[in-house]
This record gives C-alpha cells, sequence and structure tokens, in this order.
C-alpha cells in the first residue's frame, strides 16, 4: 500500500459524504481525514500533523492553530472566515482561503423569497389556513411593492443580484456601500445613501449582506430599529451577528417595524428557549441561502482544488491573508 503524499484534516462536514472532497484531493495523492469530533481537542490530537485543514462551521482558533506542525493552508468550505483565527493563521505562516463565488445567486433568489413571503404574509396564511382559518384579511396590511424603497445595505457581488430582482417588483433601490463609487452604483440603477443611519431611516424594506466585521456587529439594534419605519421589514442572509437578537425581539414584540427574516442567527442552531421562534411576524430559516444541489457540488469542489494549488506550489486563488 503506498503511502499518501499529503494528509488533509477535515475538522467538520454537513455533506452526506465525502467523495467530491476525496475526488480532487486524489488528484495529488492526498488522503482526507475527518476529525471524529467538533473539539479543539481532536483537532489537535488527530490534524496536528496535516499538511492542508478543511473546514466548514467548527471554531478554529489560536491555540489549534499553534498545535499545527506543518500545515500549509486553511480553507473554509464557505464565504465567511469568522471561525477561522486568521491572525494566528498569518503568524504561523498558513494561508486562509475561502470560497466566496459559489452561491451568488441562490443567496439573492432565498433573500427576495423571504421578503416576498413575509412582505405577502404567505408563510403566516399558510399557517393560518392549515390550521383551518380561511380569512384573507387576517394578512392586512399588506403593501403593494411597485414604488417602495428597497435598501441594499452592502452592494457586493450578492446585493446588486438581490438589486436585480428587487428591481423587476417596480421597486427604487436605495444603496449603502462605502468601498464603490458613485457612478459604479449609478450604472447598476441603485441611489447611494450616505450613512446608514439615513438608509435605515429612508427605506421601507431593506436586506443585509455585510461581512461581519467589528463595526457591523450588532448593526441592527436597539438604536437603528428605532430610525425605522413602522411598515419596514428586512431580511438577513449574511451574518448572524449583525443583528441583536434580543433588541430584535422586543420591537417585533411591540411592532415598532413590521416584521424580519432571518437566515442566520448568533448563535447557530439555536438555544432553548429560543424566543424569536414563538412571533408570526418573523422568518425563520436554517442557514439555507447558500443551497442548492448545484451550489454544493460547486462548492466542495472549489475547496478542494485550493488545497491542491496550496499543496502543489501554487497560489490559491482566494487567499485571505496574503504575506
Amino acid at each position: 500500500m503506498l503511502l499518501a503524499n499529503f494528509k488533509v484534516f477535515m475538522t467538520d462536514t454537513i455533506f452526506p459524504d465525502s467523495v467530491i472532497e476525496e475526488e480532487e484531493l486524489a488528484k495529488i495523492g492526498a488522503q482526507l481525514q475527518i476529525s471524529s469530533d467538533k473539539t479543539s481537542s481532536a483537532f489537535i490530537t488527530e490534524g496536528h500533523d496535516c499538511d492542508a485543514m478543511l473546514v466548514v462551521y467548527a471554531p478554529v482558533g489560536e491555540e489549534v492553530i499553534r498545535k499545527l506542525d506543518k500545515c500549509r493552508i486553511i480553507v473554509r468550505t464557505g464565504i465567511g472566515v469568522n471561525n477561522i483565527d486568521v491572525d494566528a493563521a498569518t503568524e504561523k505562516k498558513i494561508m486562509v482561503c475561502n470560497v466566496p463565488d459559489y452561491c451568488i445567486e441562490e443567496v439573492a433568489d432565498h433573500t427576495i423569497a423571504l421578503f416576498l413571503s413575509g412582505i405577502r404574509k404567505v408563510s403566516y396564511l399558510n399557517q393560518k389556513v392549515k390550521g383551518g382559518q380561511w380569512d384573507v384579511t387576517l394578512a392586512k396590511p399588506v403593501p403593494r411593492l411597485r414604488g417602495k424603497k428597497y435598501g441594499v445595505l452592502g452592494c457586493g457581488a450578492i446585493g446588486r443580484e438581490v438589486a436585480t430582482r428587487a428591481q423587476a417588483f417596480g421597486m427604487d433601490i436605495y444603496g449603502y456601500d462605502p468601498y464603490l463609487s458613485d457612478e459604479r452604483l449609478s450604472s447598476l440603477g441603485i441611489t447611494r445613501v450616505a450613512s446608514i443611519e439615513e438608509i435605515f431611516s429612508t427605506v421601507d424594506f431593506f436586506s443585509l449582506h455585510m461581512p461581519l466585521t467589528e463595526e457591523t456587529h450588532h448593526l441592527i439594534n436597539e438604536s437603528t430599529l428605532s430610525l425605522m419605519k413602522p411598515s419596514t421589514f428586512f431580511v438577513n442572509t449574511s451574518r448572524g451577528p449583525l443583528v441583536n437578537q434580543k433588541d430584535l425581539y422586543q420591537a417585533l414584540v411591540e411592532k415598532r417595524i413590521a416584521g424580519a427574516a432571518l437566515d442566520v442567527l448568533e448563535t447557530e442552531p439555536p438555544e432553548a428557549p429560543f424566543a424569536l421562534a414563538g412571533l408570526d411576524n418573523i422568518i425563520l430559516t436554517p442557514h439555507a441561502a447558500f443551497y442548492s444541489n448545484e451550489s454544493e457540488i460547486e462548492l466542495r469542489r472549489k475547496a478542494a482544488k485550493e488545497i491542491v494549488r496550496a499543496l502543489t506550489g501554487n497560489n490559491p486563488k482566494n487567499w485571505v491573508n496574503k504575506f
């Protein structure tokens, strides 16, 4: 039996098998090992000697990274790298990569699906009919979308796709993104809003498409919620900690805004008791916006290919912490 050229350690998985990863890694004689447990101690014991690491949702902190003897690359099988201590990896000269371009259309579709389900009361009415109530008046109020103002917070690839979809319903699009020029936003049919405070008080509806940083953590909070119109409905398919869930719960209970839809939460899965789940004016999905049959395959293959590039002496395509 031939020894493997490389060891690739996978901290965790949500996938039904590892066929795609093994298929790509076999091209360079790399062997995949999946952790027996989602704990730092297991990662250190079983993965300290890996040449590369694949990470889905498990946190990989400084404690783990310091113990990696020869790891060249850590690849997040997803977009965000908040669950990886990038600074610690950089200090050890370990490349950190992600897959930022695999589910753009899926997330945009899911955002609009949640928005329409909430604003048209689809989910709410479905529950009522199944419970024996046939009464359209239960849905009131339901606004007409044409002519309303839709805000896109973060006008990157996903935000731009959401804007295009929202425009198809006749809504005027307002955007907040400090990294895009006025000319670029204008070419997309998006009216720039200069500040976060202004967009919350201007738009009727909005969705979040921003990374999680110190500045964006709990962006939706008691203060910003107070700026919103009573008719505001918003969607978060970005990062759970962008929203202070306790503050949102109070706003929804007191009906200070019309509603919200969250695909991502501060803690996933949520800890019981989960107060938001008891409200009628919120829709919740289990971090599903990224998913389609095709996007899952694309994600897994692209993540494995980054490892192949790195272990064969090439630079990965999506190198987050270049040094």
